[in-house]
């Protein structure tokens, strides 16, 4: 490693945190690359000789670096391919660019209006009944019922009348699809919209990892026709020149949600086009890129109503805002009873997250 002296500032940079930021900036170039790691050295080695600033390191220092942590290895091709340790760390970064832009009053848990078992106390106290949690009793106003009986500290007894606990929210578990458009239009006019709905994606799949195991999280991709994918392979999700099926996508994440079973299921749809295609009944795609196409709506429509009957709440991310894509997504909005949100690219994350871990009441009201 090279080692430069120059006066240090306030601003200055340890050799470690300028090796980490371009260890950050370097994952977020593997996603906006779905993975190409030769690719993404090139856009890094790029973007260090246009900044100008030193790298505390050469590229191949840096490329061995990867190597030696375990974030990249040689396959058979000869290529260079990441690992897992290098898709959870696209996840971890992913992560904590989105926390990054957050407030911490902002956070919370899967709240609900019923009290009972969870691992928030309520100010409200109770008295003690069998099976509750030594965790959950309060000693102050314990000891102070004890007290105030007690005539003087040598006759100081502890009945279990005198035990106050806390009340507790009742914390619920989640089921939830992420639906991603990969239409062309996600790239078109020279706009990358899917590299922000990766990060959002593999952010989402490692919050609900880390703060809430029980929740399960389900992703699909939709173009021309609907397809599951796993969470490994969200980093390698391209867009291709699809229609939007908006109607499939929505079909196979309702069935996906039919299998779980927890009580809260929801749709949360990132796309930012129209529905221009739909499968006929004898299986053949029958599409229509101009305009709205009221077989395709009606259609997409009754899809919106079926998860509506089934409990799930559509909440959908537009990422553009012409006039008659909103009125789609009022109407789409209006008859599954869900939510919309016009959020640009730089929000993305926030507006998804604080929906996610807030998850107001009337999401599952229906």
């Amino acid at each position: 490693m090279r080692i430069r002296y120059s006066q240090w500032t306030e601003q200055s940079e340890t050799a470690e945190q300028q090796l980490q930021r371009l260890l950050r900036t370097f994952t977020m170039l593997l996603l906006y690359t779905s993975g190409d790691v030769q690719e993404a050295l090139e856009l890094l080695q790029e973007l260090q000789e246009h900044s100008g600033s030193p790298s505390p390191v050469t590229m191949d220092e840096f490329i061995e670096l990867l190597r030696l942590r375990g974030y990249v290895e040689e396959g058979s091709d000869g290529m260079l391919h990441p690992t897992a340790k290098a898709l959870q760390l696209l996840r971890m970064e992913a992560l904590n660019e989105i926390f990054r832009t957050l407030r911490k009053s902002d956070l919370g848990f899967h709240e609900t209006v019923h009290s009972g078992d969870g691992i928030e106390w309520l100010p409200e106290t109770r008295e003690y009944t069998f099976g509750d949690q030594p965790s959950t009793i309060d000693p102050t106003e314990t000891l102070t019922n004890a007290l105030l009986r007690s005539p003087s500290l040598e006759e100081f007894q502890l009945r279990q009348e005198d035990v106050r606990v806390h009340e507790t929210e009742h914390l619920t578990s989640c089921a939830t699809v992420l639906l991603i458009d990969v239409s062309h239009s996600m790239i078109l006019y020279g706009e990358d919209r899917i590299t922000p709905a990766k990060q959002v994606a593999l952010a989402l799949a490692e919050l609900i990892r880390r703060r809430y195991p029980k929740d399960t999280l389900e992703v699909v991709i939709f173009g021309d026709e609907a397809r599951r994918i796993s969470i490994a392979d969200i980093p390698f999700i391209t867009v291709g020149p699809f229609h939007t099926n908006t109607r499939d996508g929505l079909r196979l994440a309702r069935m996906l949600l039919r299998r779980c079973r927890d009580a809260n299921k929801q749709i949360f749809m990132l796309t930012d086009g129209k529905p221009s295609a739909i499968f006929e009944d004898n299986g053949r795609l029958y599409k229509n890129a101009f305009g709205l196409d009221p077989r395709i709506v009606n259609k997409t429509l009754e899809e919106a109503l079926a998860c509506r009957r089934d409990g799930i709440v559509i909440s959908t991310f537009m990422l553009a805002r012409d006039p008659y894509l909103v009125n789609f997504v009022e109407e789409l909005t209006r008859v599954n009873r869900g939510r919309a949100f016009y959020c640009g690219l730089r929000r993305l994350g926030e507006t998804v997250f604080v929906d996610y871990i807030l998850n107001r009441r009337r999401t599952f009201r229906m």
